[in-house]
């Protein structure tokens, strides 16, 4: 795959993310009725989001780390009553899908990779 396509794969797969935390946190499953405050946790988020867009390389390598902690909240969250479980296991899904796509692109992009490949014959 592409470093391009990697780059668009990650970026929708992040967009996914922020919409599930703010959407399940203010509407779908809120801790509170009415909605909770717990929705700003998208908004950590937004701190790498640049860097993923315009497919910066270090982004995408300390982005691989961060998303985990989204990974964590779902796993605890797996198996909470009512709806909050299927969001969970989405959002265990969007972390692990974004995951792969974020570290298929911070290997792909390794500058030992970008010397090799100009400097193989034939290319």
């Amino acid at each position: 795959m592409s470093p391009r396509m990697l780059i668009w794969i990650s970026s929708i797969l992040w967009f996914a993310l922020i919409v599930l935390c703010v959407g399940w946190e203010a509407w779908w499953a809120p801790l509170r009725p009415g909605g909770s405050w717990l929705m700003l946790k998208a908004a950590f988020l937004l701190i790498p989001l640049r860097g993923i867009l315009y497919g910066k390389r270090y982004t995408y390598q300390w982005g691989c780390m961060f998303v985990l902690l989204y990974f964590m909240e779902g796993v605890v969250r797996f198996n909470d009553p009512d709806g909050v479980a299927l969001l969970a296991r989405i959002e265990v899904g969007l972390t692990i899908a974004v995951f792969l796509a974020m570290v298929l692109y911070a290997r792909q992009t390794a500058p030992s990779r970008l010397k090799a490949a100009q400097e193989a014959p034939g290319k």
